[in-house]
């Protein structure tokens, strides 16, 4: 069956001025489905920016040719991720965008900046210390040698995403506070010359604790992402141990699984 595609521009709404919206009623996914879709994409891309008001559901329905049941299901479905909020008196706002990484050997100033997130950093840390047994064995060092700590704390339009822990071998290169705000580890690790080739990586999840909460904007005992990685160079040396946690309402890992022949 042929399909048909309706196009319907979103009226005067400053915040939708600027979208098309393409609903095809002869598909079988939910016209519901579809708008929420193309909402979250706006979002993802920044072309409805946090803050931006929607309207209400009578005014959309309206200006889209919807029912009102529909966009009420299309809306609800993106507060129910945490990408939009309802305001009494004010209407539906964007809240934010939900952080889709890819799962491969990249930073995450990288794949923010690459999605147009505005990616903000302050050093919280960035000081040698004693290799613990863990970072030791990570860095293949000896325990106690001297590596470099550092504590960043990343956040995209003002709103913090990512706290993350990294070591460094201590002669690996100079670590200057003032780049890592304005830069990602990884790009200066390749102005440096060293040549990113593989990691070992662990993700979990647990519950932030009072301070990891503090720092991350969320409420104690928050659902956490964790990740670990040990990142080698192109002869096989470790470069850098990681450990960091992310906030679940805000981040996400996206991988493509292959079946094995």
């Amino acid at each position: 069956m042929a399909k048909t595609s309706d196009r319907t521009r979103a009226g005067s709404a400053p915040a939708l001025s600027t979208l098309d919206f393409a609903l095809d009623r002869g598909s079988p996914v939910p016209l519901y489905y579809q708008l929420a879709q193309q909402l979250e994409e706006a979002i993802e891309h920044g072309v409805l920016a946090p803050g931006s008001l929607l309207g209400n559901e009578v005014d959309l329905s309206v200006r889209l040719g919807l029912s009102r049941p529909t966009v009420r299901q299309a809306i609800q479905s993106l507060v129910d991720k945490g990408l939009l909020v309802r305001r009494r008196g004010v209407g539906t706002q964007v809240v934010h965008s939900q952080v889709k990484r890819p799962l491969e050997l990249s930073s995450l100033y990288d794949d923010l900046e690459a999605a147009g997130q505005g990616p903000t950093t302050k050093v919280v840390r960035n000081e040698p210390v004693p290799a613990s047994p863990d970072v030791a064995a990570a860095l293949g060092l000896t325990e106690g040698s001297d590596v470099i700590a550092l504590e960043r704390l990343r956040c995209t339009h003002g709103q913090p995403v990512a706290l993350l822990s990294n070591y460094l071998p201590a002669t690996l290169l100079d670590l200057d506070s003032a780049r890592l705000e304005s830069t990602g580890l990884y790009r200066m690790m390749r102005s440096a010359g060293i040549t990113l080739h593989s990691a070992h990586q662990t993700i979990g999840a647990r519950s932030a604790t009072a301070t990891e909460a503090s720092r991350l904007d969320e409420q104690e005992g928050a659902a956490l992402l964790t990740m670990q990685r040990t990142a080698y160079d192109d002869t096989g040396r470790p470069v850098e141990y990681g450990t960091h946690i992310y906030r679940a309402s805000r981040y996400a890992f996206d991988f493509q699984l292959l079946v094995r022949a």
